[in-house]
C-alpha cells in the first residue's frame, strides 16, 4: 500500500469526505476487491459507460468513496490494467494512477476523439475561460454544466503547483514541504495549502466527468498546471514536477524564479559580451528578424539588455519543455494523448509589458522550438478588482494584440477574477476572442455565498465559523508587530467598515476593532472575509493560529473535510454560482452569443433539487 493511502485510511480520511489528496481513487484495493467479491451493495455509474477494443467499462463507487473500474469482459481479455479481480462475467480493476494512465491509452486508441481526458485540441487551444478549481468534486459539476450548456470547452481544470496543489504526496508526508510567503498575513504557509495533490486533482477531474455523463457531449476541455516555477530553487525538484502534472494538457511557463536570481551586466559593452558568449548568433538574427517582420523595431541596447535578463530562463524553460514532452511520449502511447499546450507567463517581468518585449519573448520560443499558445503580459491588473480605465485597457491590450496575432498566439489574462463586465467585453472584442482568462479566487467566494444562503443547520455553521475565522485572522493582523500586515489588515477591515456604511475608526484597541467587526451580520462581500477565507480550508481545527494554517496533518485534512460534507442545498448553490459566472464571463468576452447565455442563464434558475442540476450535464 502506498503510503499516502496508509496515511488517509489510518486516520479515517476517505476518498468521500477528502478527495484528491492521494493520486488514487481506491485507497483500499483489498476491502473494495473483498466487499465485490461477496456481493455487497456498490453505487454503478452508469452515465460513466464507454467503450474500448477490450470492451464496455462503467465505474463503481463504495460508500467510502474508493472506486473500480469494471469491465464487461471474460478472463481471457487481454487488458494491461493489474491486478484484477473476475466476478460474476466481469473483470474489476483499481481505480489507481497508474491505471488511470493505462486506460488513458486504451479510451483515445479506440478513439483519439474521445472528451473523457483533457487535451490540447480544439477551440479551447486558442479561446479558453480558465477555472480554478479550488473545491474539487464540488466544483466541476458547476463547471462541466457551463461546458454542456453552452456547448463550448473551457480549461476546467487549473491551479498553481506548487503553491495550491501538493506537488509530491510523499514529501508532503515526509514534513518536506517549501512555504509560500503571504506578507498580508505575515507570515509563511506551506505549499499545496489547499490539500489536494496534483495527481489527485487531474484523476478526480476524469472521474467526476464520467460519473455525469459528461463525456457524452463530446466537448473538448483541458487541464492547465498554472505558474509552473522555472529554475532558481525549483531545480532540484524539477523531475517530480514533471511527474506530477503528467495529465496536464496545458503547461503554464512562470519564468519568475529564475528571473529573480539574474543579473544583467551593466554596460552595453558587457551585455554585448554576453549574449555573443553565450547565444548562437543565428539564433540572435532569427529573433530579431521576427520581431521586425511584426513591424516594431528594437534597437541593439534594448535587445542585448533583454536577452540577457532571459536568457538563463529561456534555456530552463527548453530543458523543462523537453522533460514535458519526454514524460508524456513515456507515459503515453497516443499523438492526441501526448500532445499540450504552452502559455508563457512574462507579466512577472518589471512593470507593464510593451510589446517589444512580447514580440522578443514569442521570436525566442518561436526559435528555440517551443511555440506557445498563449502569451501573458502585464496590464497592471490587481486581484479581483476591475481595471478603472476601459479605454485605456483597450489601448494595452490593442498594442499586444498586434504583435500575438502576428504571431498567431493568444493573449493570456491573468488576475482576470472580478474585472468588470465592461472589462472583459473589451479583451474579447480587441482579440476576437483569442484568448485566456484565468480566474480563481472568485470560486471561493461563490462557496462563501452558497452556504451564508443555505437553510441546512451543518452549511450555515461552516459559514459561521468560517466567518468567524477571516474576522480572528483581520484582527490579529491589524495590530501586527508587521508594517505590511497591520496596514492591509486595517485596509480590508475599513473596506467591510465602509462597505456597512460604519464608522471605520476602529484601531484604538484590538477589543474596539473585534466588537465592530463581531456587530455586523456575517456576508460574503466583506472585504476582510473576501482576502483570507482561502486560508480556512486547511486551517488544523479551524484555529486562526498562523501555525495551523496549511496543515497537512489529520487535524487539517479533518477540517478540509467540513467542505466536503455540506449538504445538497449547499452543492446546488454552489455549482448554480459557478456556473452563472463562468456563463457570464462566456457572454462578456464573445464566447457564446446573447440567445445561448440567455438559455442557459434560464435554465440554470430552473432547478429544485442538486440531482436535477447533475442530471442535465449529459446533454446528450
Amino acid at each position: 500500500m502506498k503510503p499516502i493511502n496508509e496515511f488517509l485510511l489510518r486516520n479515517e480520511l476517505r476518498v468521500a469526505d477528502n478527495p484528491c489528496v492521494s493520486p488514487d481513487f481506491c485507497l483500499d484495493w483489498s476491502a473494495l476487491s473483498a466487499a465485490i467479491a461477496a456481493g455487497e451493495p456498490l453505487t454503478v455509474h452508469e452515465k460513466s459507460r464507454f467503450g474500448t477494443a477490450q470492451g464496455e467499462w462503467v465505474l463503481v463507487e463504495s460508500q467510502t468513496g474508493d472506486h473500480a473500474w469494471k469491465l464487461d469482459a471474460d478472463s481471457a481479455v487481454d487488458c494491461p490494467l493489474e491486478p484484477r479481480l473476475q466476478h460474476d462475467g466481469a473483470l474489476y480493476f483499481p481505480a489507481s494512477f497508474e491505471n488511470l494512465i493505462r486506460i488513458k491509452n486504451l479510451a483515445q486508441e479506440h478513439d483519439e476523439n474521445c472528451s473523457i481526458f483533457p487535451t490540447a485540441r480544439g477551440s479551447i487551444s486558442s479561446s479558453t475561460l480558465g477555472i480554478g478549481a479550488r473545491f474539487t468534486t464540488l466544483h466541476w459539476p458547476g463547471v462541466d454544466w457551463a461546458m454542456a450548456n453552452l456547448g463550448i470547452g473551457v480549461t476546467a481544470n487549473q491551479n498553481s503547483i506548487p503553491r495550491e496543489l501538493v506537488y509530491d504526496v510523499d514529501a508532503m508526508l515526509a514534513d518536506a514541504l517549501d512555504t509560500v510567503p503571504f506578507p498580508f498575513i505575515g507570515a509563511n504557509v506551506p505549499e499545496g495549502h489547499q490539500g489536494q495533490s496534483v495527481e489527485g486533482m487531474s484523476h478526480g477531474c476524469v472521474v467526476a466527468k464520467l460519473k455525469t455523463g459528461f463525456h457524452r457531449n463530446g466537448i473538448n476541455w483541458s487541464f492547465n498546471a498554472d505558474h509552473q516555477p522555472i529554475g532558481g530553487k525549483f531545480d532540484v525538484r524539477e523531475d517530480r514536477l514533471v511527474e506530477g502534472c503528467l495529465f496536464a494538457s496545458y503547461i503554464t511557463f512562470d519564468l519568475s524564479p529564475e528571473l529573480a536570481i539574474t543579473k544583467v551586466p551593466e554596460s552595453f559593452e558587457a551585455k554585448k559580451a554576453y549574449v555573443e558568449e553565450n547565444i548562437e548568433a543565428s539564433l540572435v538574427a532569427t529573433v530579431a528578424k521576427r520581431v521586425a517582420d511584426s513591424g516594431l523595431t528594437v534597437d541593439e541596447g534594448e535587445l542585448y539588455s533583454l536577452l540577457c535578463y532571459v536568457w538563463p530562463s529561456m534555456v530552463k524553460m527548453k530543458v523543462r519543455d523537453d522533460k514535458y514532452a519526454a514524460a508524456r511520449a513515456k507515459a503515453f502511447s497516443t499523438e492526441v494523448g501526448r500532445e499540450y499546450l504552452r502559455e508563457l507567463s512574462i507579466d512577472e517581468l518589471p512593470g507593464l509589458t510593451t510589446p517589444e518585449t512580447t514580440a522578443v519573448m514569442l521570436a525566442l520560443c518561436e526559435a528555440m522550438g517551443m511555440p506557445v499558445n498563449f502569451v501573458a503580459p502585464a496590464f497592471g491588473f490587481q486581484k479581483n478588482m476591475p481595471y478603472p480605465d476601459n479605454a485605456k485597457l483597450r489601448e494595452l491590450i490593442e498594442s499586444q494584440w498586434q504583435v500575438c496575432r502576428e504571431f498567431g498566439v493568444s493573449i493570456g489574462f491573468h488576475s482576470g477574477s472580478g474585472k468588470s463586465s465592461e472589462n472583459y467585453q473589451v479583451m474579447g472584442e480587441v482579440t476576437g476572442g483569442k484568448l485566456e482568462i484565468k480566474t480563481s479566487g472568485r470560486y471561493t467566494y461563490e462557496m462563501g455565498v452558497a452556504l451564508s444562503s443555505s437553510k441546512d443547520e451543518g452549511d450555515q455553521a461552516l459559514w459561521r465559523d468560517w466567518y468567524q475565522f477571516t474576522v480572528d485572522l483581520a484582527v490579529a493582523g491589524a495590530f501586527s508587530d508587521s508594517d505590511s500586515e497591520r496596514s492591509m489588515a486595517r485596509e480590508f477591515i475599513a473596506a467591510t467598515l465602509k462597505f456597512e456604511k460604519r464608522d471605520a475608526d476602529v484601531f484604538a484597541s484590538p477589543e474596539q476593532c473585534r466588537a465592530a467587526l463581531e456587530a455586523l451580520t456575517p456576508h460574503a462581500d466583506h472585504m476582510h472575509w473576501f482576502e483570507y477565507n482561502f486560508l480556512y480550508v486547511l486551517a488544523a481545527h479551524g484555529s486562526a493560529e498562523k501555525s495551523a494554517l496549511g496543515d497537512h496533518s489529520p487535524a487539517g485534512y479533518k477540517q478540509r473535510a467540513r467542505f466536503y460534507s455540506i449538504s445538497d442545498e449547499g452543492r446546488l448553490a454552489f455549482a448554480r454560482r459557478v456556473a452563472l459566472y463562468i456563463i457570464g464571463l462566456a457572454r462578456d468576452t464573445g464566447l457564446v452569443s446573447e440567445e445561448t447565455y440567455n438559455e442557459a442563464n434560464a435554465r440554470l434558475a430552473s432547478y429544485a433539487d442538486f440531482d436535477s442540476f447533475i442530471a442535465d450535464i449529459s446533454r446528450n
